[in-house]
C-alpha cells in the first residue's frame, strides 16, 4: 500500500510539509490521558497570546482553503475546528484513546491529524483533486460526492476518505475499537512547517510507543523529491 500526494497539489501548495506513519496493534483498552493532559496545556497556552485563527498553522490553511475556493470561516481545517472546540468548552470529547491522542496532538501544534484504518483502504491513499465520480461516506452513513477539483483523500476504488482536504473525514475508514492498524498523516504549510511537523511526528511516535508498548512506530517527512510512503498491507 501507499500515501502520496498527486504532483497537482505539490504543483499548487509547494509549501506543504506532510508527516506520516503507520501504526499497528492498536486497541482501545488503555489510557492516553497523561499525553492528552500534556497537549491539552500546549494548546491553552497558544491560546493565551493568540485565538485560534490568529496562529501561523491555522492562517496558512485558511490561505489554502481560499486558495481552493473555500469561505476559510465556513470550511475550516481539523486542527482549526478541534482549537476552536476546545477554547470554549475546555476540553475536546473523548471518542477512542487513540483518536483522542492525535486530537490532542493536533492541539498542541496547531496542525492537522488525520487517522485512517488501514483495512478499510483499498491499495493505495492519494492526496488529490476530485475527478467528480467519487463516493464520500459520512458518519452519519449518508453518501455524498465531491465536486470535480475538490481536494480529497482518495483510494483505488474512488472512496474519498476526507473532503476538503483537512476539513472532514469519512466514517468509511474512521477509527473503531476494531481498528488494529492505521495510517496518520499530519500536514502543515506554514513557514515553520518543517521543524512543527517533525516536532509532531517525533511525539506522536513516542507517544504510539509508550501506550500501546509497541516498537516506535518510524515516521517520514514526505517533500516533492519523495512524495511517496510505501506500507505492507
Amino acid at each position: 500500500m501507499r500515501f502520496q500526494h498527486s504532483s497537482d497539489i505539490w504543483r499548487d501548495f509547494p509549501e506543504l510539509v506532510p508527516g506520516v506513519l503507520v501504526a499497528t496493534g492498536i486497541t482501545a483498552g488503555v489510557s492516553v490521558d497523561d499525553a492528552v493532559g500534556w497537549c491539552a496545556e500546549q494548546a491553552a497556552d497558544r491560546l493565551e497570546t493568540a485565538s485560534e485563527g490568529e496562529l501561523p498553522a491555522i492562517q496558512a490553511w485558511r490561505r489554502a482553503f481560499s486558495k481552493m475556493g473555500l469561505k476559510p470561516t465556513q470550511y475550516r481545517c481539523a486542527s482549526e475546528s478541534l482549537l476552536r472546540r476546545f477554547r470554549k468548552e475546555g476540553a475536546l470529547p473523548r471518542l477512542h484513546p487513540l483518536i483522542d491522542l492525535c486530537n490532542a496532538v493536533s492541539i498542541a501544534y496547531a496542525i492537522p491529524v488525520a487517522v485512517f484504518d488501514v483495512s478499510k483502504i483499498s491499495q493505495y491513499v492519494e492526496v488529490r483533486y476530485a475527478a467528480g465520480d467519487e463516493t464520500y461516506l459520512t458518519f452519519s452513513g449518508e453518501t455524498e460526492q465531491p465536486p470535480p477539483g475538490e481536494v480529497i483523500f482518495a483510494d483505488a476504488e474512488g472512496r474519498a476518505h476526507a473532503r476538503r482536504w483537512t476539513n472532514r473525514q469519512s466514517g468509511h475508514s474512521a477509527v473503531r475499537d476494531t481498528t488494529t492498524d492505521v495510517l496518520i498523516v499530519a500536514e502543515a504549510l506554514h513557514d515553520t512547517a518543517g521543524k512543527d511537523v517533525e516536532s509532531l511526528m517525533a511525539r506522536l511516535s513516542d507517544e504510539l510507543a509508550g501506550v500501546w508498548s509497541m516498537t516506535p512506530a518510524e515516521y517520514t517527512i514526505l517533500g516533492p523529491s519523495e512524495p511517496r510512503f510505501e506500507f505492507p498491507a
